[in-house]
């Protein structure tokens, strides 16, 4: 059976590949379940504005997001990330497995400028027990996302 993730990836024709893992929540144990660069796992962070609009800020997972620069970047007085219930709410995903891309609701999308060195990335998969390969660039033109530094070491 198809996930909602697969068909939305499927119809928008973009490269992708689904790499079952043991179940995980944070990139770090992502990484270390597959053998993958922390720096090429996403973190995928749903958040909200000070005017209540949904964000989610994308950063490589061995970084910190820096939501003072995410602030500036949208235009705003403040970004706050959700708690993992209202998040999963937003994205349709449980936290550790929200991908990148194919969320439930239309949300702005801020890419880190980190991620752009590379030409695939790995996110949540949709569940915690999958990771997903995709290439950068369809995440920034599916998303219609900024590109901006929001991120620290």
């Amino acid at each position: 059976m198809k996930s909602h993730l697969e068909e939305y990836l499927k119809s928008k024709g973009v490269y992708h590949r689904f790499i079952p893992k043991s179940e995980t929540i944070h990139t770090a144990d992502a990484a270390s379940a597959t053998g993958i660069e922390l720096h090429r796992i996403t973190k995928n962070l749903i958040s909200v504005t000070d005017r209540g609009e949904h964000v989610v800020l994308i950063v490589p997972g061995d970084r910190r997001v820096n939501l003072r620069k995410a602030s500036e970047v949208l235009g705003v007085r403040n970004v706050r990330l959700l708690s993992p219930e209202e998040a999963e709410a937003v994205s349709g995903y449980p936290p550790g497995g929200t991908p990148s891309l194919g969320y439930r609701e239309r949300v702005r999308v801020i890419v880190d400028d980190e991620l752009t060195e590379l030409e695939r990335i790995f996110c949540g998969g949709g569940s915690r027990d999958l990771l997903l390969e995709v290439r950068v660039e369809d995440v920034i033109r599916l998303n219609e996302a900024i590109v901006a530094s929001i991120s620290e070491p």
